[in-house]
């Protein structure tokens, strides 16, 4: 074997890893929703996002009517540049069956 031939590097085939693929149920998607809350409590589009990955893994369109909203403003709120009010936040948590949960800091 030559030098140049084991140095060859062999092609590597990568893709984007989407969160909500591997939301399957809702012990699941709570998890990973309170995840969030609590390790980054302050991060507000990140919190958002979480929210968004869920509803995508649940489907959009489904999310979107249950919660009494159009499938874009849910896409706009849920965005990475999305600040949806706290009102749409317990709308959308309603329609993907989990509740925000309080404990004592």
């Amino acid at each position: 074997m030559t030098t140049s031939s084991r140095h060859r590097a062999s092609k590597v085939r990568t893709s984007a890893y989407d969160v909500a693929e591997h939301l399957r149920t809702p012990e699941e998607m709570a998890a990973y929703l309170d995840a969030w809350l609590q390790e980054a409590p302050d991060d507000v589009a990140g919190i958002a996002r979480a929210l968004g990955d869920i509803a995508r893994a649940k489907g959009m369109s489904q999310v979107a009517k249950e919660a009494g909203l159009s499938r874009e403003s849910l896409y706009r709120a849920l965005s990475a540049d999305g600040n949806p009010s706290f009102a749409t936040v317990l709308k959308v948590a309603r329609a993907l069956g989990v509740r925000l949960h309080a404990l004592p800091a």
